[in-house]
Formats: C-alpha cells, structure tokens, sequence
C-alpha cells in the first residue's frame, strides 16, 4: 500500500512557503497605496494554513528516502497543486479572473511557459506583476532542482546518464541532494542579482529590473508591460541576451564555473552545441534578410533578430517586434529552435540539447552500420560509451512529444481554434516557450480569446511537457503501482 504521508508532508510545506512569499507582493502594493494589498492577505493566510495543515496532518509519515512511486508522484503533485494556489491573487485581485484564466496563468509561471491571459499590464498593481515574475523564478528554480535530482532517478528521458558512474560533474559521482540543491540555488541566486544589478545599470527602474530578472534567469518571459522586453530596446536586450544563455546552460557546470574551474563548462559538448546552433540559427535568418533586402542589414536588425532567437530557444518567450513579419523561413527557424530547447539540467524548455545530440549520434550510428554490417557501433557521448537503455529512453521521449504535440494541436483546432493559432498555442504549451501566433491572438500576446476548452487544454499541455511527459503519464499505468 503507497504511503501517501511523505508526499503529502512536502506538498504541504511548499504550500505554506508559497502562501508566505505571497507577503512580498503584499508589501509591494501596500507601498504602491492603491488598495490592492488584501488580495494577498487573503490569499496568502489562506494558503499558509491550508498547507501547514498539510503538512501537520502528514509529518507522521516521513522516512529518509522517497520510494520511486513517491518520486513520480511528488514531481507532478508540486506542479499540480502550487499552481492552484498561486491562481488565487488572479481571481482575488485587480484582473478578477475566471478561476480557469486564473489557472492558466498561474500554471504558465510555475511551468515558465509565459503565455498570459492578460492584457493591459501596464496598468495593473505591481504587487500582481511581481507575483507573476516571483512564480517564474520559483518554477525555474524548482524544474533545475528536479531535473538535477528526481528525472535521473527515475530514468525519465535519458537523464540517467548525468548520475551514470564517471559522470564528470565535481570530479566524482553526484554529491547528496542536498549539496546540490544548496550549489544550484547559489548560482541562481547569484545570476538574479547580477540581473537586476545590469538591468538598473542600464537604465531600468529598480522594480523593472527586479521583475525581469525574474523572469530572465527562470526563462519566464512575463514582463511588466504589454510591449514586453521591446520597452527596453538597445543594451539591456542585450544584456538580456546574456542572461538567457547563461541560464539555458547546465546549472550543475555554472556550479563548476564558480567553484573557479570552467574547463568543464568549455568541454561540455551540449553547452558547445547550444551555443553553435542559436548562431546557426542567426545566420540563417540575417542571410535570408540580406537576401531579401539585397544587403542591407541593420544593429537594429540583427539586435532583433538574435533577441528573439534566443528567447525562443531558451523558452523565454520575450517579445520584440512582429517575427510573423520575417517571412516564412525564418519564422520556420523560430519554430524548430522552439522545439529544440537548451540545456539539460537549466531552467530552459524543450526537448533539450543532449537529447537531440544523442539522437543524432543513434541516427549516424544506424546509417554506418547499414553500410558496415560487421563492423561494431559504439555510441559516444562526452568521450563516454552510452548505454542503450539511454538511447531507447532518448528515442521514446522524442516519440512521445510529437505524438502530443500532435494531439494537442488536433485538440485545440476541434475547440474552434484557427490552424495557425493551432499549431502554434500546442508548440508553446507543450514546449513551455510562451508565445502564440495567430489572429485570435491579442497585440500584447494575451489568449485570453481563446475558448474555454482551449485554455483547459493548454494547462494540460504546459504541465506535461514541464515534466517532460513521461514523468507525468507514468502515474497512470496500473502496474506502476503494484511495484
């Protein structure tokens, strides 16, 4: 019989921590004065209690370790429930917001997708706004600590090869849990400020730059304003850049790169393919403009079109410019880099790097050995021999997204959507990116025109495709249980 306790005991205390970092945003609108501060109060005495209670209720059943049912079970349980709570300030507050509205948005910020519902940013609270940039950052935070620590356990998608015995991380096989919860969050941390230290630097107010710096290190993308991070042209986009990639890369590396060795981090083969395909990317999409335009090309330009490239590829979903407007091709290129993803272990969305190189290096292998029949194929990866239980994971995980993908795009069509707004609201959901493209969507990137049914759809797509599937689907094969 599973215990339910352990997992319950955690979700409780995670309930109750959010409840209080509602006070933050409660602090913010009792200075701002406009009245909108109860809405956290109530929200946030609320889900303090309930997940104390919880909490109470279930700390008779904790044990040292988690089965692997409890694994699975507690991954999604967190990404479930904290966003029905994180809604609350939604409903309560200023947008007083349908509860599926609500929940649209509040799993789009835990999941770091950063599609909204709202439009009209730059008139509500900054209580609220800094909510929706807090429940980025907590997600970003917590998807690294889970993919750092619970996918490879439970052997979700290739992620076992990071805890394979001879995994270079520190020199040796991952340390505790807890050694690395405690080395992640001080690179994030440490990458938050710096943010928010460059933002102001570069001409932000305090409360933007905090705000974004949420939502940048997380690969968020809300934004405190409808014209998103096009409010801000020139440096900070640039700036911003910077802290995309760096937060697309694997933070178990960054540990390493502050710890003061960063040869781990050069001689990381996805890092190394991260950052060659957003160029590849770039200069495909500037040759077609140099094409198109006979030569002329602009800063201007190219700062727009490196900008959304990487916001796309990291999942960010920042916004600058129409990209529609590019022409076919490079809107093409937007959409594969959406699928792709970054690093594995980072706060980005997708399929991830690594995935894709080992399903390149499967596909070359399978080529050679059809014209060299005798001769033996051995995958490598990092100068290492991977395992065909990795492949096999790696190859079913890939099978399963676009089998979902097209599923939800299906889905979303029979609601009564467009094929454009289709395609893309399944490619932004499922992928976690953020934005959609279509004539029912807003000039802000609101889908708040979206049917009901839609939106519903979407939330299911965004949890699963923040849990990489398979985690999530898991949970519902009878056998899983009987283990």
């Amino acid at each position: 019989m599973l215990d339910f306790r352990p997992v319950g005991y955690v979700i409780g205390l995670m309930v109750t921590t959010l409840g209080f970092a509602m006070l933050l945003p409660l602090a913010v609108d009792l200075a701002e004065g406009r009245g909108h501060w109860p809405a956290f109060a109530e929200s946030a005495i609320l889900t303090a209690l309930v997940g104390g209670l919880v909490a109470l209720a279930c700390r008779n059943g904790v044990r040292e370790a988690l089965t692997l049912q409890q694994a699975f079970l507690l991954t999604t349980g967190v990404w479930v429930f904290l966003p029905l709570f994180g809604a609350m300030p939604f409903m309560l507050g200023a947008t007083e917001a349908r509860f599926v509205d609500a929940l649209f948005e509040s799993m789009s910020g835990l999941t770091t997708t950063g599609s909204t519902m709202f439009a009209g940013l730059d008139d509500l609270p900054k209580g609220l706004l800094l909510w929706r940039g807090m429940l980025q950052w907590l997600g970003g935070l917590g998807i690294v600590i889970v993919a750092i620590v619970f996918l490879p356990v439970m052997r979700v998608g290739g992620m076992q090869f990071f805890v394979s015995e001879g995994f270079d991380t520190f020199g040796k096989v991952l340390p505790r849990t807890i050694d690395i919860s405690k080395g992640v969050l001080n690179v994030y941390l440490t990458l938050t400020m710096a943010c928010v230290f460059v933002y102001v630097a570069l001409g932000m107010s305090v409360f933007d730059a905090t705000a974004h710096a949420l939502t940048t290190i997380s690969t968020g993308g809300f934004s405190t304003t409808d014209q998103s991070f096009a409010a801000f042209p020139g440096l900070p986009q640039y700036a911003c850049v910077v802290f995309m990639v760096l937060a697309g890369l694997p933070f178990v590396r960054l540990m390493q790169g502050v710890q003061g060795d960063l040869k781990p981090l050069w001689h990381d083969s996805q890092a190394r393919a991260f950052l060659r395909w957003i160029l590849y990317a770039l200069a495909a999409v500037v040759a077609y403009d140099i094409g198109i335009h006979g030569g002329e090309i602009s800063e201007e330009r190219i700062r727009e079109r490196l900008f959304n490239i990487v916001s796309i590829f990291t999942g960010t979903g920042y916004g600058d410019g129409d990209v529609t407007a590019w022409g076919v091709m490079p809107f093409i290129v937007l959409i594969l880099v959406g699928a792709v993803g970054s690093c594995t272990g980072s706060t980005g969305c997708s399929i991830k790097v690594f995935r894709y190189e080992i399903l390149f290096r499967a596909i070359r292998n399978q080529i050679r050995a059809i014209s060299h029949p005798h001769r033996t194929m051995v995958l490598r990866y990092g100068g290492r021999a991977v395992d065909d239980t990795v492949v096999q994971s790696v190859i079913f995980l890939f099978t399963v997204y676009i089998l979902f993908f097209g599923f939800f795009s299906v889905a979303l069509q029979l609601t009564g959507l467009p094929l454009t707004e289709s395609i893309t609201g399944a490619w932004t959901a499922i992928f976690n990116i953020g934005p959609a493209f279509g004539g029912l969507v807003g000039p802000t990137g609101a889908l708040d025109a979206f049917p009901t049914t839609a939106k519903w759809l979407m939330i299911l797509a965004m949890l699963l495709g923040r849990l990489e599937l398979v985690a999530v689907l898991v949970l519902l094969v009878p056998s899983f249980w009987k283990h």
